[in-house]
């Protein structure tokens, strides 16, 4: 049995989430790669939003029904569905769809990269670095 409640708060944190921490990302790609006039914020927010409640429905229908290796062929399914959404709303072919996609990891992971050191270097431990500054403790 599940509770209606708590898996719509759940999709409703979810998307909000990604909404925030990855359509500035995918807009940033898709920008670069597909031009300004094609990747607008907005359809970088749709794709995020239209991705994010595909996916979370899908994890939700098939979490008990399947195990194994058909959990990777949900996943693969699920990069298709993505890439698709970025080919539609950037208006661009499968790969530069996936060149957007990968590109956009990339850049989200420089960039919380340099937070994480710069909360680092200031003294704000965040786990993922020793605390402290590392170039004066030779």
């Amino acid at each position: 049995m599940f509770d209606i409640e708590t898996i719509l708060i759940q999709l409703i944190l979810t998307v909000i989430v990604n909404l925030i921490f990855v359509a500035p990302f995918l807009w940033i790609a898709g920008r670069l790669l597909a031009g300004k006039q094609n990747a607008k914020f907005t359809d970088a927010l749709w794709i995020v939003l239209i991705g994010s409640v595909v996916f979370y429905a899908i994890n939700f229908v098939l979490s008990d029904v399947i195990s194994g290796f058909a959990v990777i062929i949900s996943y693969i399914i699920m990069l298709i569905i993505w890439l698709a959404l970025v080919k539609h709303f950037f208006d661009c072919g499968w790969l530069k769809a996936l060149a957007i996609s990968i590109i956009a990891v990339i850049i989200a992971a420089i960039i919380l990269f340099l937070i994480i050191l710069i909360l680092t270097l200031i003294g704000i431990g965040t786990g993922w670095l020793p605390i402290g500054n590392p170039f004066t403790n030779f």
